[in-house]
Formats: structure tokens, C-alpha cells, sequence
């Protein structure tokens, strides 16, 4: 059986390693990003040069978006030259970004008038996890689709999950935003705190790695703690960009997120100090400042 085409929109951080996974399983590949570069650097690798979302999705079966938010989505299928003015009847559509569900609804219900699906399928892992092929997942939509494509999303992703019906995967990335956040506020309070009581942070990580407060967090953030590594694996901005959609799709449930709302707010103030593109453990620096006291 032939392997469909995949195009690709959107090469930024996480979007041009998971493409260049995609080329080195074996898949022919269109890409396309508003960064000329990044679009050159997938065709040194073997990928096809594609000047607009339509150009991508007439020539792929597949059509994979790795964009910051839900207009950009929006613009990038909906917009003039986008994905959906190209896409053929049988064709799927894979977004990978985190958005809102009801924007994945809406986009989805354009294109099923075109005879083409969906999947809503963000990821987590942060650039190492996009760079080794080993994200986690979170897919949702019908289970057709995902069995169908699921051997494309293995090139891309370790542990691949279908969570439910389209909209689903956004879901579970809020949850996994939502943990992650609160680990991160809570390593940052942690590990000013011993500093300030002059407990170093390569001894306090000696110490509580394999207790209940070790995580895969604390794993992937403290070489970068000890070393004030702030480039971004995954940005400020787009963490409380996530928060903040959690939030709202909370407010329409009537759940209270009293803590999420928290660290969203604290975020959001890093992100007015110009902090935004920063990693994500830049919530440190509001500790250490609050505490007056640098790791």
C-alpha cells in the first residue's frame, strides 16, 4: 500500500523536528512556515517547498499543523490560501497544536463539507521529546481516522493515546499543562527556599529524586536550574497561553481552577517582564525574586 504525503505547517520549536522525523521514516514531505528558513531547512533534508497552506494540502493526503494558538489554526485552514481552499475529498487533517476544542469543532465541520476528517492531536514532550521521536500524544477524534493514521503520529510520538471524540486530545493537553505548571510553580518554591537555607540545588535533587516529590519534571528542569538555562524547550507564552484556555473552558464548565488560575496569573506577569519566550522554568526567576534570593 502506497504512503500517503505528509504536508506540514509550521516549523517552529517542536514543529521542524517532528517534521524531520516524518522525512526520516520514510514519508515524502511538504512543508510550509512563514519563516523562509525553517522552510529551507526541511528541503535540505528532503522535503518539498510549499508557499502557502493551499499549496500543502493539494499535494498531501495528510495535513499536520504545529501552530502557537487557536487563530493562528484558524487562519492557517480557514484563511485565505489555507488548507481548506486545497484539501481533497478522503484527505485528513491533523492538528497537533494546542487549541481550543470548540475551534477544532469548527474547523472540522469545514472540512468534513469538503469530504475530508480530523484529528485534534497535541503532544507533550518539549523539544527533546519532538527531537528523539517521543512525544506523548493525546489524539482525539473518530477511531477510524486514528487507526487509520496512527502509524504516521508513531513517527512522531512514543506513547499515543485516543482519548475520545474530536476535541478530546486539547482536553487531555489541558490536563498535562495544567499538572505540569503546578510542578514547575512548586520546584521553583522548593528549590529557592533550600538555596535560601543554604541548601544547594544539586544536593536537594540528590535528595528527593526517587522520594514521592521526584517527577519527570524535576528530571528534565534541573540540569537546566543548575546551569540558568532558560532556552526555550517549550515557551513561557504558549504555557500560559494553554492556562489560559484551560481556564475558559473551565469557566464553561463551572469548575473552579483556583491554582491554575494562579500560576496562570504569574505567567502572564513574566510574560509582561518580556519574559515570554523564555523556557518555561523562567517561573523560577519570579520566585527568586519574590524571595530576593538566586539559585
Amino acid at each position: 500500500m502506497k504512503r500517503p504525503t505528509i504536508g506540514f505547517i509550521g516549523l517552529g520549536i517542536m514543529g521542524k523536528p517532528m517534521a524531520k522525523n516524518i522525512l526520516k521514516a520514510g514519508y515524502a514531505l511538504v512543508a510550509y512556515d512563514i519563516s523562509d528558513r525553517a522552510v529551507e531547512d526541511l528541503a535540505a533534508c528532503g522535503a518539498a517547498k510549499a508557499q502557502s497552506p493551499r499549496e500543502v494540502s493539494c499535494k498531501s493526503e495528510v495535513v499536520i499543523t504545529m501552530l502557537p494558538d487557536s487563530p493562528d489554526v484558524e487562519k492557517a485552514v480557514l484563511g485565505k490560501d489555507g488548507v481548506l481552499e486545497g484539501i481533497k475529498p478522503g484527505s485528513v487533517f491533523i492538528d497537533m497544536s494546542s487549541i481550543a476544542p470548540s475551534v477544532s469543532k469548527k474547523i472540522a465541520a469545514e472540512l468534513e463539507k469538503k469530504g475530508a476528517a480530523m484529528l485534534d492531536a497535541p503532544v507533550s514532550g518539549g523539544e527533546t521529546g519532538a527531537i528523539n521521536g517521543e512525544l506523548s500524544i493525546m489524539a482525539g477524534g473518530e477511531k477510524e481516522v486514528f487507526d487509520k493514521y496512527l502509524e504516521v503520529l508513531r513517527a512522531m510520538g512514543k506513547n499515543i493515546v485516543r482519548v475520545g471524540d474530536l476535541g478530546a486530545g486539547n482536553v487531555a493537553k489541558f490536563a498535562n499543562q495544567i499538572i505540569g505548571a503546578i510542578i514547575l510553580e512548586a520546584i521553583a518554591e522548593a528549590f529557592v527556599l533550600a538555596k535560601k537555607a543554604g541548601v544547594p540545588p544539586d544536593i536537594l535533587y540528590d535528595a528527593i529524586k526517587d522520594g514521592v516529590a521526584g517527577s519527570r519534571m524535576l528530571d528534565l528542569k534541573i540540569p537546566m536550574i543548575k546551569t540558568r538555562n532558560f532556552k526555550p524547550g517549550f515557551k513561557i507564552k504558549l504555557h500560559q497561553k494553554d492556562l489560559k484556555n484551560a481556564l475558559l473552558m473551565a469557566s464553561e464548565l463551572n469548575i473552579p481552577l483556583p491554582v491554575t488560575a494562579l500560576v496562570q496569573q504569574i505567567m502572564g506577569a513574566l510574560v509582561n517582564k518580556n519574559k515570554g519566550d523564555w523556557d518555561n522554568l523562567a517561573i523560577l526567576t519570579f520566585i527568586e525574586e519574590l524571595g530576593g534570593e538566586e539559585i
